[in-house]
């Protein structure tokens, strides 16, 4: 199967350049590099918006812009509208993974439109589309902001493209039963002469809640040498220079 070809990020008359610079920064953390602006408000380049951008630069330095939303898609084949609101229109409603999907398995240029931070798109814009995406959200409270709703949609494009992980860290098994045995007699034979397990009658209660503290953490055989090197060194008192 052919490589999907990367979706285009449309900010639809955007207000304030640092939302159109974290909208880059959260575009580049995805693999997304393409973004179109649509009549921005403040004019375009914007100073404001690479400070926000946190170093996605080139998101910003390769940004067209246009004059309408219809110059803006006018080479895409597929044309999803993110909106909470369906506006009257007969139009499939897909969630971000669903639209991902689309655009994976859809031949040509996809475009993903963004409307202004306080109003969204407008019926005109939405007309343009093919598909309304909408995120499900509280419905006491479903304001996004702009960022966040790119992050949520680059996201879910970018799960299946083999973007690399972050490195796990290597842990090692835990201990064998026995050297936790050792810890713990070890540990025991020091507290003994110390009084720890009186009274007698508390004894046997005493022990079992040390092994089940020293045992929940399920050590791993260099924790159990490293705590038992630091009882051994206990054990053999002051130290004299």
């Amino acid at each position: 199967m052919a490589q999907a070809e990367t979706p285009v990020i449309v900010l639809v008359r955007p207000q304030l350049g640092e939302n159109i610079g974290k909208a880059a920064r959260a575009m580049l953390n995805f693999g997304l590099t393409e973004m179109r602006l649509v009549a921005p408000r403040d004019g375009w380049p914007n100073p404001s918006a690479g400070p926000a951008a946190a170093g996605a630069d080139d998101v910003l330095n390769r940004a067209k812009v246009f004059e309408t939303t219809a110059d803006a898609v006018a080479d895409c084949s597929h044309v999803h509208a993110t909106t909470v609101r369906r506006r009257g229109m007969t139009k499939p409603v897909v969630a971000p993974d669903e639209a991902a999907q689309m655009i994976r398995t859809s031949p040509g240029k996809s475009a993903v439109l963004f409307g202004p931070e306080r109003s969204g798109l407008e019926s005109s814009d939405v007309a343009l589309a093919s598909t309304i995406l909408t995120v499900p959200v509280n419905p006491d409270f479903g304001s996004l902001n702009l960022a966040q709703a790119v992050v949520l949609v680059a996201y879910e494009w970018s799960r299946h493209q083999g973007l690399a992980q972050p490195p796990r860290e290597d842990l090692l098994p835990p201990a064998p039963q026995a050297e936790l045995d050792g810890l713990i007699a070890q540990l025991e034979a020091m507290l003994e002469p110390k009084g720890y397990f009186l009274p007698e009658g508390r004894a046997e209660a005493t022990r079992t809640t040390l092994r089940n503290v020293l045992t929940h953490p399920r050590w791993n055989h260099l924790q159990v040498r490293t705590l038992r090197g630091v009882l051994s060194t206990l054990a053999r008192g002051h130290h004299k220079a």
